[in-house]
């Protein structure tokens, strides 16, 4: 799925499970109570009720479980969650805001909406509870970053995307076990040319019976720190460092790729130029602070297009859940994921159906000179401006976000922005949040809303072979005419073409197949 269908997802209006609260045309209603229930009203009318909306269906057990356990905690409010339709959810937001009387004093958004709910008046500026510690002490820079606009702090951080660098372990720790075999080999065979004696017979080493036999993995001597050493050792920092890794691997014969990712996406390309463009400053709310085209974003769109040529990948044919599959089946050595690639890929295990062992690591950077950044989305939690409730809802806010996010990844699969509790004991969830320390949140403004799309379809070109140059200028000037509200027009950079280092396995990673960079393996091909 893409990111612009990923934010806007069209889902059905539905009612709740468990008696929840449903959304309709005319706002929120109430289903009636069983004679049971209604006995114990004199309850619920001594308590204030907060509405909570969210889009996402996931999120539907946890909060219902979340607002119970508010309600044990602070037993004169209850937490009524409300799951609405994402389509047009602000404007829905403000309707019932306007008209209805059980509107909602708290909702679930993601941080690019918040600039457009601020001025609307549907987001108000936080105010941390008395006792309770300031944002920064919970949250990483990235998340305080996604939550502020023009420097107030209009949310508090819940759960975030990103992607990140998924590996066969598997396949690494068997060619980190052959090349130390490898190495002690040739470190032996050293050892024994230094010790030929007068005649030019071999001198037995202590141990080694002189029987020149070769021993296997198992009695080699070699420990599972020294291969997890290498493996460490040999992960990616650079695109150079796979297209060098690729040239040597002798890889087994289901593998078909040595790097694949969905280059159709750009929550999967973004970090190419992630750390080179800049959108709105530090915030992504200034539309003073907007740095497209210039000469490092123009080297790394031409090394992303340099790629094609080692990974042929087909972006009308290319998809991110099929190459998830294919990592699964044991296809990939590499790919870029999102987080929800840790629940499939279990889920595939438990299931006999995933084989081997995997690991996150951060995202390898562009070069030695040229830096990575992947991009993040941020779900916040925001205070309704038009809430009469503002100081309760701020109170379950704090609840929900800090004080209950440990149990958002196992009943939803979703990884919470606060580290607390053991959710970020296991090394591939901390990997997540390690790189989304480092993202870039999506900016805010309303004017830029559109960049993803055309910054997509720039990819796409450059990808294709049209000059990164020129497609990089014309997206600038197409986003800073939007901004500044005229005809708008970028100086050309004139940045030399780089010769493209040649590898000689070029078969390893080069292949003219429409499914994305086979790799050949059975040299039969003349």
């Amino acid at each position: 799925m893409t990111l612009k269908k990923r934010l806007t997802t069209i889902l059905a209006i539905a009612l709740c499970a468990g008696g929840i609260y449903g959304v309709g045309k005319m706002g929120i209603t109430v289903p009636q109570k069983e004679e049971a229930e209604i006995e114990d009203d004199s309850l619920f009318g001594r308590r204030e009720t907060l509405y909570l909306w969210y889009t996402d269906e996931a999120l539907t057990d946890y909060l219902s479980s979340v607002a119970v356990s508010y309600s044990e905690y602070q037993d004169d409010v209850r937490v009524v969650p409300v799951y609405t339709s994402g389509r047009e959810y602000l404007e829905t937001i403000n309707q019932a805001s306007l008209h209805d009387e059980e509107l909602p004093d708290l909702y679930i958004v993601s941080n690019d909406s918040l600039e457009k709910a601020y001025l609307a008046g549907l987001a108000s500026e936080i105010v941390v509870p008395e006792g309770v510690l300031a944002l920064e002490s919970f949250f990483p820079e990235t998340a305080v970053n996604a939550v502020t606009y023009h420097e107030k702090q209009i949310g508090y951080p819940f759960y975030f995307e990103t992607s990140c660098f998924l590996y066969n372990e598997t396949y690494l720790k068997d060619w980190a076990k052959a090349q130390i075999e490898a190495e002690n080999d040739a470190q032996m065979a050293e050892e024994a040319q230094a010790q030929l004696g007068d005649e030019g017979e071999p001198v037995e080493a202590d141990g080694a019976e002189g029987s020149g036999e070769e021993t296997d993995g198992a009695d080699s001597g070699i420990t599972e720190e020294e291969i997890e050493a290498k493996v460490a050792e040999a992960l990616p920092k650079t695109i150079d460092d796979i297209l060098a890794f690729a040239d040597v691997y002798d890889a087994p014969e289901q593998v078909e790729a040595v790097f694949k990712w969905d280059v159709s996406d750009i929550f999967y390309n973004y970090f190419f130029v992630g750390d080179s463009i800049d959108v709105g400053g530090k915030y992504g709310d200034q539309a003073d602070s907007i740095h497209i085209y210039n000469e490092n974003a123009i080297k790394c769109m031409r090394v992303y297009q340099n790629l094609n040529q080692f990974f042929s990948i087909d972006t009308k044919e290319i998809s991110y859940d099929g190459v998830l599959q294919d990592f699964i089946d044991g296809k990939i050595v590499y790919t870029v994921a999102t987080t929800d690639a840790l629940t499939k890929i279990d889920t595939a295990e438990a299931e006999g159906d995933f084989a081997y062992e995997y690991g996150i690591s951060m995202m390898p950077d562009v070069s030695e000179e040229l830096g990575s950044a992947s991009l993040s989305v941020t779900q916040c939690v925001v205070i309704n401006g038009y809430s009469m409730k503002k100081e309760m809802a701020n109170d379950f806010a704090v609840y929900l976000t800090e004080y209950a996010a440990d149990g958002l990844y196992t009943r939803t699969g979703k990884l919470p922005v606060c580290d607390s509790g053991d959710t970020y004991a296991d090394p591939n969830k901390a990997a997540f949040l390690q790189e989304y320390n480092y993202s870039v949140p999506m900016p805010k403004m309303i004017e830029t809303s559109n960049f993803w799309v055309e910054l997509e379809i720039a990819f796409a070109k450059i990808w294709e072979g049209e000059d990164a140059n020129m497609d990089l200028k014309a997206l600038s000037e197409k986003i800073m005419s939007q901004v500044v509200g005229d005809e708008y027009e970028e100086e050309y950079i004139d940045v030399p073409e780089e010769i493209v280092e040649e590898y000689e396995d070029e078969e390893m990673i080069d292949d003219d197949s429409t499914d994305g960079g086979e790799t050949d393996t059975d040299d039969s091909e003349e």
